[in-house]
């Protein structure tokens, strides 16, 4: 059973993304949040699969209360707009990813079941566009921890991670097997501590593996 904690200071949208959670099997909302500090203290409580987050809301904001989750919970951004501003913040403090507040219901549901599972970034093409909107904006690339302790081999699949590409994809444009790069990759976020792929591509462009404009 997926575990999902509500964070939207809109009684009647946390109203509407219950009723859609509730109805699927597998799925249960456990809480509902108004803001990011009420988020923080449920999510402590409830110890929830996945947390879907507004970034604006009252007092504590979506964005300092992604950066207070505890470790195991995974969250998805909730935005208005695609560009938000904060949404690379959001994803460097720790979101799994992050949708549109109009985002189809089967797409939601489905962004769920991913994220709970760790499997894959959010909303790809859009979240590659952000990241690199705003990595564009640093000056110097940014010494990561753990960096060096990745293999050549680690290093080309990261990169190839931040371009947003698949394990599929990464497998065939390395000539190996599917298995063999989920493996790199989970080496890869191992040795970096990244939560998940979506960590994995903010580290990659901060690091400089990736230059904005190569996607």
């Amino acid at each position: 059973m997926i575990k999902i904690l509500l964070a939207d200071d809109q009684a009647l949208v946390r109203a509407g993304f219950r009723a859609l959670l509730d109805a699927q099997e597998g799925m249960t909302v456990v809480a509902e949040a108004s803001d990011g500090a009420e988020a923080v203290r449920l999510a402590e409580r409830h110890k929830p699969d996945v947390v879907l987050m507004d970034i604006r809301m009252p007092g504590m904001d979506g964005l300092t209360a992604t950066r207070k989750m505890p470790g195991a919970v995974k969250v998805i951004i909730l935005t208005t707009f695609e560009l938000d501003e904060y949404v690379f913040e959001a994803l460097r403090g720790g979101a799994s990813g992050f949708l549109v507040k109009d985002t189809e219901p089967a797409e939601l549901i489905q962004a769920v079941r991913v994220v709970a599972a760790g499997e894959a970034l959010l909303s790809p093409s859009v979240t590659r566009r952000l990241i690199a909107e705003y990595a564009s904006r640093a000056k110097e690339p940014r010494t990561t921890a753990g960096l060096d302790q990745l293999t050549e081999r680690e290093r080309e699949v990261l990169t190839l991670v931040g371009t947003g590409m698949t394990n599929d994809e990464i497998a065939a444009k390395l000539y190996m097997a599917p298995a063999t790069a989920k493996t790199h990759v989970s080496r890869a976020m191992m040795k970096l501590a990244a939560r998940d792929r979506a960590q994995l591509v903010v580290i990659a462009y901060e690091s400089g593996l990736v230059k904005p404009g190569w996607i």
